[in-house]
């Protein structure tokens, strides 16, 4: 074969690998064939990563937290929106409690929606006899109605927590939450290698803060529902990386006996094909985190259901996020400083690099010496065509790498099997 006819067959190769035909979207989301690049453009996810986290600490650092009454400590009264007097406002309700205590309350807002709708008043600490008078002052004013419909003193209620108690709470919280980050790094350590441990406790540490960085740039009120539901949602993002992880680990399995994929484009493949199980868990656990913040604050208005549904809906979409677009790539960056991935990556390059047509009519014209093949090593030996089943010459360059994302080709020339037991022959 002529050096013309080679360069000939080279690029008509070249240009049919180009247009083969891709699936949908939807095929490669739901069959995971590697289309989307994630791990090669872990760049651009560590600077958006890395742009979430330093917004998110600068808020924790200047706004702090919007601390509720069990932690803090302070006085809460709540009484129904609809009174003898028509609606309650909070601006109204602000300036009686201005008029009868002299100072401002720290907070006064309206949850729930219609009949149930009720104004919930917070302030610090109150003397039994400072309530009294509020709750008359408010009755008078107002003249909030009970459960029959009628004006009722009764139906203003309040509850007081001492800044003792709610000292203790913190407490208690935090150490729920070391707990729980202990436990999760034994057992992460146990089930992984060292890499894939320090990504994932990376990643919930980065959910952890991103989280939180969000309740304090928006203001959301830091309860105790929402340490538990913290907790939860750091399960799931625990439970999602774990998932990947998997599959990373199933895929790169004994990587350095083959020269098909490098480890990043093998742990790629793998977020491919649990990119669709993860969307389908998120969406699963978003719709109840929607229904549940619906009816706490449009139907019931219970702040407690609220404050759980606020922190799961955020950790959600956080924990997806990080397990898909944060936690493999950090796991490949670490995994390529390593030597054995370092030199399984130089073999596929090498590979992949085009053999000179020189070197190869060389090779062509030379007799056969009876060299063993065993001995050209794995890198000389013919590969296997994906798409044909049948093995390359020895002097065609080896693909770049699969075509991600493209429909298998029936090669020219042959026929459909028929099924049929001595199909053709007569």
């Amino acid at each position: 074969m002529t050096e013309k006819a080679k360069t000939t067959d080279s690029d008509t190769a070249s240009k049919t690998q180009t247009q083969l035909p891709q699936h949908s979207l939807l095929t490669r989301l739901y069959t995971g064939t590697g289309a989307f690049e994630v791990v090669g453009r872990r760049r651009l996810w560590y600077g958006i990563s890395g742009a979430i986290v330093a917004i998110a600490v600068v808020s924790i650092i200047l706004r702090g937290f919007t601390f509720g009454i069990d932690f803090k400590g302070g006085t809460t009264v709540s009484m129904p929106v609809a009174g003898a007097t028509g609606q309650a406002q909070t601006s109204q309700v602000q300036d009686v409690l201005r008029k009868t205590l002299g100072r401002d309350a720290e907070a006064v807002v309206i949850v729930g929606n219609g009949p149930s709708a009720t104004v919930q008043i917070s302030s610090e600490t109150l003397t039994n006899s400072q309530t009294e008078k509020l709750r008359n002052a408010l009755f008078d004013a107002f003249g909030p109605k009970g459960t029959d419909g009628k004006p009722n003193k009764a139906a203003i209620s309040d509850s007081a927590v001492s800044e003792t108690w709610g000292g203790q709470i913190t407490k208690k919280a935090l150490f729920a939450l070391v707990v729980f980050l202990v436990l999760v790094g034994l057992y992460i350590m146990i089930r992984y290698e060292r890499y894939m441990a320090i990504s994932a406790l990376t990643t919930m540490v980065f959910d952890l803060t991103v989280t939180a960085g969000v309740y304090s740039l928006v203001g959301f009120e830091v309860s105790p529902a929402t340490v538990i539901g913290l907790l939860t949602i750091l399960g799931f993002s625990l439970y999602d990386t774990v998932i990947v992880f998997d599959k990373v680990e199933e895929n790169t399995k004994d990587f350095q006996h083959t020269t098909r994929r490098t480890f990043a484009e093998e742990a790629n493949l793998a977020v491919n094909q649990t990119f669709m199980r993860s969307i389908n868990t998120s969406l699963i656990s978003v719709l109840p985190v929607l229904a549940l913040m619906v009816v706490a604050v449009w139907l019931l208005g219970v702040g407690t259901l609220k404050d759980l549904a606020l922190v799961q809906l955020v950790g959600i979409l956080v924990g997806t996020y990080s397990s898909i677009f944060f936690a493999t790539p950090l796991l490949v960056t670490l995994r390529e400083r390593t030597e054995l991935v370092r030199s399984h990556t130089r073999r596929v390059l090498k590979r992949r690099k085009p053999v000179p047509h020189k070197q190869t009519a060389a090779t062509d014209d030379a007799p056969a010496t009876g060299t063993d093949p065993a001995e050209t090593g794995p890198e000389t030996a013919p590969e296997t065509m994906p798409e044909t089943g049948k093995a390359e010459p020895a002097g065609a360059a080896a693909p770049s790498k699969p075509a991600p994302g493209a429909r298998p080709v029936r090669p020219t020339g042959t026929r459909r099997p028929t099924g049929k037991r001595n199909a053709g022959r007569r």
